[in-house]
């Protein structure tokens, strides 16, 4: 059985489906090419960071219980994601708009690590349709909440006291993060 479920999440995209990880990509910066997509110039953000999570997973009976595959895979949508480059007014401006961008990234990126430990370390049963969505829309919940934490703070990146507090955070986050061992 092959299920899929797809979710936008506030500037990040994530596939899922393997319980051992088949392909989970390694993290990475933005450049300002990941942001093709056509500026909304009606917008008073000057850039958004399109991100999907695709939970997809095959499941197989095996002793009593469900061996669930899931695969994992974070992809930045490059033709949804934008830049109003017309309101960048310098090379440090696109920096500090790349670095802001780069946070929602970096939420995306932690609710895909977070996916893989939390489906590697469950013993699926006969319940495990239910399970497995509630795991995905349970850590979905906590990150969308995170993106909208992120730029409430930080005010879409204006206030940059908070966006130097969010970079740490994301630094040590991404520092410490266990990494999945595919």
């Amino acid at each position: 059985m092959r299920l899929i479920f797809r979710r936008a999440i506030c500037a990040i995209a994530l596939y899922v489906g393997c319980h051992r990880v088949a392909s989970a990509q390694e993290y990475r910066q933005l450049t300002a090419e990941d942001f093709g997509g056509a500026p909304q110039t009606h917008s008073l953000t000057i850039a958004y960071t399109h991100c999907t999570i695709d939970f997809k997973y095959q499941a197989h009976r095996k002793n009593g219980y469900y061996q669930l595959f899931f695969n994992i895979r974070l992809v930045m949508n490059r033709n949804m994601s934008w830049m109003d480059r017309s309101r960048i007014t310098s090379s440090q401006m696109l920096a500090e708009v790349l670095k802001h961008e780069q946070g929602h990234y970096n939420i995306a990126y932690m609710e895909q690590q977070e996916l893989l430990r939390e489906v590697g370390r469950t013993r699926f049963e006969a319940d495990y349709l239910y399970r497995a969505q509630e795991i995905f829309d349970r850590i979905d919940v906590k990150y969308k909440q995170l993106n909208l934490d992120y730029d409430e703070d930080t005010q879409h990146m204006t206030n940059r006291v908070q966006q130097i507090s969010w970079d740490k955070y994301f630094q040590r986050k991404l520092e410490y993060m266990p990494r999945d061992e595919g």
